[in-house]
């Protein structure tokens, strides 16, 4: 495979990635709501903008904040650990890697709607976000970084190696 179609394979995957990861973190945000009783106010879904969804009121809003991230990375980790297909491993880590940055980044941004500075607010323990950053950033970078070099790596190379893990 030339090196333009990998940049063309690996540029769809970025962007099959992003839709997954904003898709199922924000849908777990509304699952969360749901299940926690929650009244849904307003919700945006599309991933060429930040999804959010806005509950008020939200008897119980760490459940409904702590399952985007949760709900973001099982959801794709089970999927690509059911499916195991060398593309849907890639979709995983890279939905590791960017809730357990975008935790990270929040933290320090310190932004009021993002999900970090709500879960702070309403009582998380800093210690679990800084877990969940660590489990995710490291387990996602390590995923993640394998499967850039498999796309890129030389086609004799890649065809050798069997589909990328979840380890």
């Amino acid at each position: 495979m030339t090196l333009g179609k990998r940049l063309a394979a690996f540029a769809v995957m970025l962007g099959a990635s992003w839709c997954m990861m904003t898709f199922t973190h924000e849908m777990g945000h509304l699952i969360g709501g749901w299940a926690s009783g929650a009244e849904l106010r307003r919700a945006d879904l599309r991933p060429w903008k930040l999804p959010y969804s806005i509950f008020s009121p939200d008897p119980h809003p760490l459940i409904t904040l702590w399952a985007g991230p949760l709900l973001g990375v099982l959801v794709p980790v089970a999927m690509a650990w059911l499916v195991r297909w060398r593309w849907m491993g890639f979709v995983a880590h890279f939905c590791l890697l960017a809730n357990g940055v975008y935790l990270a980044a929040a933290w320090y941004a310190g932004g009021a709607y993002l999900d970090t500075t709500k879960l702070l607010e309403h009582g998380a323990w800093p210690s679990s976000i800084a877990l969940y950053c660590l489990l995710t950033i490291g387990f996602g970078y390590r995923g993640f970084r394998r499967d850039c070099l498999a796309v890129f790596a030389p086609s004799h190379i890649a065809a050798e190696e069997p589909g990328p893990t979840l380890q």
